[in-house]
């Protein structure tokens, strides 16, 4: 029964399910939208609720930064598998403007993104790739602005080395 669990947990739509019961995200009111089945496009969203505003009425920063904490993470060691090691390595946000109602990111891998982490870490070498998510209001006005800084290494054992 668990290698069945393991599966589906490891499947866009069973991770997709895992995420939006994940009890940090439940409790930010952050919700995953959209998972590509070949991992290479995620949307997440969040309203504002009385859980997860700040003093002053709008959306908690922490809130904010964890609806994009994971996700270029899960994404690129889904895509390139085992034979690599993908952590996160550094972040941070600019806020623009407060966040009121839902707000939404949207993140995206593309064949270039693939390409060049491959190339770059096909001997062995750390690579660290930075991509950029912004986390819009519903009219589409940038509420804060996130740099993720990931460390991707091919394993030895998969290198060759």
């Amino acid at each position: 029964m668990s290698n069945i669990l393991t599966r589906f947990a490891r499947s866009p739509k069973g991770l997709r399910w895992f995420l939006n019961i994940y009890g940090p995200y439940l409790g930010a009111g952050v919700r995953v939208d959209y998972l590509a089945e070949d991992f290479r496009e995620l949307k997440v969203s969040m309203g504002l609720h009385w859980y997860n505003r700040n003093y002053v009425g709008t959306h908690f920063g922490g809130s904010l930064y964890s609806m994009v904490d994971p996700f270029y993470m899960l994404m690129v060691m889904n895509v390139l598998g085992r034979d690599y090691v993908v952590w996160d390595k550094h972040a941070d946000i600019d806020f623009i403007r407060p966040g009121k109602g839902r707000v939404h990111a949207h993140f995206r891998l593309t064949d270039d993104d693939l390409r060049e982490i491959r190339e770059a870490t096909k001997g062995g070498d750390k690579y660290l790739p930075r991509w950029q998510v912004e986390i819009v209001d519903n009219d589409g006005e940038c509420v804060a602005r996130v740099n993720k800084t990931l460390y991707i290494r091919r394993k030895s054992s998969a290198s060759g080395t």
